[in-house]
Order: C-alpha cells, then structure tokens, then sequence
C-alpha cells in the first residue's frame, strides 16, 4: 500500500487512438501542461485501436453503405456520409500536419491508399446503388467516385469476386480511388512514441480503479499499479476516459449526473484471415456488401485489402458474436456490473426493442465455419475453406440511452462523447466510424471542456486544420487544395499505390 499523491494538468485514462490524439492535440496548444497517461495494459493500441480489433477502413463514406438511407419518397438522405468524410477529412489533416512537422515519420506504416468499393446484388440493391451513386457524385467529397453494372467492367475492378459469374444476376459496384486503408494500431504506437518524447508520462500496467471528485472542483484517480501492487492517487483538473469499452464503468464511478441513465451493449466480431498469397495478390480494394436485416451497422460484410506487419492481407468479416465483455481483455461480469439503479430501465427497454438483433447475435455465436464461409462465398463463389482462418476480432460496446426521438431505451451506433456540466471530465463511448475521427472527436472535447481557451488556441488550430470550421462540402476550391496537399504529405498518391502496395507485398 501507498499513498503516493502526484498532480498533473490533465489525465487521460487509456493508451488507445482517441488519448493518443487529445495528447498530441493538448502538446501543441499547451506544450507547458503536464499530461499523466494510464493504460493498464503493457503497451499503447492494444485494444479497439490494434489493426487486428478493426477493419482499419479509414471511414470516409465512400463505401459503407449505411451511411446513405432511402427516404420515404425513395430519394437518397446523404447527410451522414457527408459529415463522416468531412470528419474523416479532419484526421487526415491533422496526420499531415504532424508528417510535416516531423513530430511522427513514415505515414505509409499507417495509411495506403486503397480503392473503396460498394458492392450489391438484386435487382433493388442496384437501383439503389445507381440512386446513391448519382446523389452522391454531385458533392464534391465523392465527385470521383466511378458506377458500373456491367460484367466487364466489374471483372476488371474486382476479379476475385466476379469469377464465375454469369450475366444474368443483376450486380452492380461503385469505385473510389482516393480511398485508404489505416493501421490505427501503427499510428497509435507512432502517436505515444511521440508524447513520451514531449515529456508525457505514460504508465503501462497501471489500472484506474476509482475516480472522485474533490472539493476544489479538481478530480482524483486511484490508480493500482499492477507491476508492484500498490495504490496511487493522482490528481488533475481535466480528466479523459478513452478506454474503449471500458469507458463505461469508469464514467459512472464520476458519479456525474451526465453519466446516468445510459447503458452499453457489447457486440464482439470476427474476421477470416486468407492465408494463400495466389488469392490475396487477386484482390485489391475495400468491398463493402448490405447489412443483413436486423443486423447491426458494424457487422456490414466487407472484403477487405488491408497492411498488417509491412504485408498485404485480405480479411471478410466481420461476423458479429456476443461477450458479456466490455473489453477483449475484460471480464465476464462487465455487462452485468454495468447495471446501475439509474439505467435499469433503460436497458430493460432496448432488450425489449432490440430482440432482433438478439436474435441475429445468437445465430452469429451459433454459426459453424463453414456456415461462416457460406456468407463469404456470397463475396468469392469459389472460396475454399482451407485458404481461410478465423481470427477474433475486438469487442465493441453500443450506447444504450433515452433518446427524444427513439424514447427509452435506444441503441445508438456511433461515437458519443459524454462530459461534464463544468467541461472537467470528459468520457468517449460507442463504436464506429470510432478511430477514423478521433481528430474532429478530441476538437469537439477541447471546445467543450476549454472554452476559455479554445479562441486563443484557434489559430493553431487552423495551421493543424486548414478547414477547421469550415464546411468542405460547401467549398470545393479548399477541398481540392487540401485533399491534395494531404495526399502529398501522407504518399497517397494512387499513380504510385500500384508500386508501394507491391513492395510492402513481396
């Protein structure tokens, strides 16, 4: 036992992306405050963040069908995939910013550019592709983007998946060139490497057992160091939770009146892995399908290129599974232990609501390999079992809350940030588009809990951010000059994808 006391400025609970950014964030606005980051596991980007627990997609809309609804009158609602790429387009902004400024090296161990694919089949699914092409070609975000429905042309996007194919199917895809597959696991590791060079003091193996907050309005952490067993306390007067799914209990250990009445439903995935090198090198691109009825949002089947360890892989997924986990590491009495007197009902009500998706998630858990590769032959006709391996991929926990419009009870999809009245605290939960806008997410934070400094803190900001503010929709001139120059700084350029892709493969 100890009672060791230290203060910093600010404490961020988590080694993931979201801490990750807020600190590279903070170090350029305040490089004078002291910042204590905790991580009760050995090493940074091990959970939501590592390039084995997400589809590392890069969100950007391009592909991801659920972004864009039909309306009533059969029109196309376009506003989500908006906001998502202009977020998507912040990050990447800010990745440049750090390239540039040397403070991390080597993008193309974090980002390749990759084409974004949206693939459908029926007569009704390309209908609405064709819809969703056209209204989206019209922004300037997707103005690239390429429709085809016929055979040739398919089989020259996408040969692997159009193998055997006979043109009597109606088929159809759309194509992005500018779009990018991420390692967040490697951009995390680069990120922390960075802030412990800033003088950020990052304590592995340590676990935030209890936050308080005190008198004076500040906040103290009782941190358990598991490395000696002892007890610390540490006190801050701003404090981030950017535990991923364990964002949840700690938030309601504040005891914040914000932290009440919400709940967490945890959804695990898995992948299957291909391991023959001759199929892999057939395939290049993102290839989002349509989410099976009463599925939810994060279990889209999508055919994925991705750069893992310096080489190419391929993944399908992913397959949605249930864990009472709220962490892959976590443990078994979490969801239960989530359960408060203030979100009984709550989340008594989305159990009611949502016995679909309970339906789908006990048929995913139930389902054999080769039911699972049944799903993926709708992808590759022809794929083969034995070229295929499942790996687990990581846990993921829905916000449950009351909602004016979906009434008690309602699963959210998406990220939410949950902070205090007087901005001191600030907890991030929810799941995708997740590590693809932690920049516009942690700006969002600085405006909310710093308010008295976010206006001397602006024009930082903006040489961070060029379009910080801006609506890059709406100015396609800013949109141009900055995709450009971003595409630039972090090696994007497609004409030279071709070789990178080849060199990082062989």
């Amino acid at each position: 036992m100890s009672n060791i006391q230290k203060k910093s400025d600010v404490i961020l609970i988590g080694a993931g992306v979201m801490s990750a950014t807020l600190g590279s964030l903070l170090k350029e606005l305040a490089p004078e405050w002291d910042i204590t980051v905790f991580e009760k596991l050995d090493k940074a980007g091990e959970e939501s963040s590592n390039e084995w627990n997400n589809a590392g997609t890069g969100h950007a809309a391009l592909c991801e069908l659920n972004y864009t609804t039909e309306k009533a009158d059969g029109s196309i609602d376009t506003t989500k995939a908006v906001k998502v790429n202009e977020q998507f387009q912040v990050s990447r902004q800010f990745w440049s910013y750090l390239v540039n400024s040397k403070l991390i090296g080597n993008p193309q161990d974090f980002i390749m550019p990759i084409p974004h694919m949206s693939l459908v089949q029926g007569e009704e699914n390309v209908t609405f592709l064709k819809k969703r092409f056209e209204a989206l070609s019209n922004i300037p975000l997707f103005q690239d983007m390429e429709y085809s429905d016929e055979l040739e042309k398919l089989k020259e996007w996408i040969p692997l998946i159009m193998e055997e194919r006979t043109p009597d199917e109606p088929i159809a895809a759309t194509k992005i060139d500018s779009g990018t597959d991420v390692n967040f696991g490697a951009l995390t590791r680069k990120l922390f490497d960075h802030l412990e060079e800033t003088d950020v003091e990052v304590n592995y193996k340590h676990s935030v057992e209890d936050i308080k907050q005190k008198s004076d309005g500040s906040w103290e952490v009782k941190v358990h160091d598991m490395d000696n067993g002892k007890i610390e306390y540490h006190t801050a007067k701003f404090i981030f939770i950017g535990g991923g799914g364990g964002s949840l209990p700690l938030l309601q250990k504040t005891g914040i009146p914000e932290s009440k009445n919400i709940g967490g439903f945890p959804v695990s995935g898995l992948f299957m892995v291909c391991n023959n090198p001759e199929i892999i090198e057939q395939h290049h691109g993102k290839v989002y399908g349509k989410a099976k009825v009463g599925a939810p949002p994060m279990s889209v089947p999508h055919l994925d290129t991705r750069f893992i360890d310096n080489r190419k892989s391929l993944l399908f997924g992913p397959y949605a599974g249930f864990s009472p986990k709220f962490l892959k590491t976590g443990s078994n009495f979490d969801l239960l232990g989530s359960v408060k007197p203030n979100n009984v009902l709550t989340m008594l009500s989305a159990g009611a609501k949502e016995m679909g998706l309970t339906k789908y998630l006990i048929q995913q858990v139930l389902s054999s390999k080769e039911q699972r590769m049944e799903e993926l032959r709708e992808f590759i006709p022809n794929a083969k079992s034995e070229d295929w391996d499942i790996v687990v991929a990581g846990q993921r926990v829905q916000v449950i809350k009351d909602t004016e419009t979906g009434g008690k009870g309602t699963l959210q999809f998406g990220t939410e940030v949950v902070s205090a009245d007087d901005g001191s605290i600030a907890a991030l939960l929810g799941a995708s588009p997740g590590a693809s806008t932690a920049v516009p997410v942690m700006l969002e934070i600085l405006e909310k809990c710093f308010p008295k400094h976010i206006k001397e803190w602006e024009p930082k900001i903006k040489e961070m951010v060029p379009s910080y503010g801006v609506l890059l929709a709406e100015n396609p001139e800013m949109f141009r000059e900055i995709h450009t120059a971003t595409e630039e700084t972090l090696g994007l350029d497609v004409n030279g994808a071709v070789t990178c892709a080849e060199s990082k493969s062989s």
